[in-house]
């Protein structure tokens, strides 16, 4: 499977890579492995979406944002390799800020791990977490992370 067709034919771009939020550095190459840093859904430096889910967002948006915060997570990846080095995603961790009654996180998460399997197939698949919590940087309302081994 060819990575970039694929990003193509989803009409997909991944952008630059986003400067850090704070002093540490978006993703470090280690043997086969390549751990990216958390990211969240800025679109040209800009914030996407803001607040919790389940309150003032929807699932809807909540799923959109992981989508986002997981193209942001492949930027800080083809910043140290190619997308077709990619041998597996093997772990994605999604953070989602969200209202204490607030139980759907899997799906708001799902907006990452979905978009991992239209563009890797098979590579894509991953073990995965997916946790409530009551507050993120800028007030994101998600943040994605990963674990990917290369070729």
């Amino acid at each position: 499977m060819n990575v970039n067709q694929r990003l193509i034919d989803l009409e997909i771009e991944i952008p630059e890579m986003s400067k850090p939020l704070a002093d540490y550095v978006p993703a470090v190459k280690t043997g086969e492995y390549i751990f990216i840093s958390g990211q969240l859904p800025i679109v040209d430096g800009d914030l996407i979406y803001s607040g919790k889910i389940g309150k003032n967002l929807s699932l809807g948006e909540g799923k959109d944002a992981a989508r986002i915060a997981c193209i942001n997570c492949l930027a800080a990846l083809k910043s140290k390799v190619s997308l077709e080095d990619v041998e597996q995603i093997v772990k994605v961790t999604g953070y989602v800020q969200c209202g204490e009654d607030f139980i759907e996180h899997p799906q708001v998460i799902n907006g990452a791990s979905e978009l991992l399997g239209q563009i890797f197939g098979d590579k894509g698949t991953h073990s995965r977490a997916a946790v409530g919590v009551n507050s993120l940087p800028l007030n994101a309302p998600c943040e994605v992370e990963m674990i990917v081994k290369i070729k």
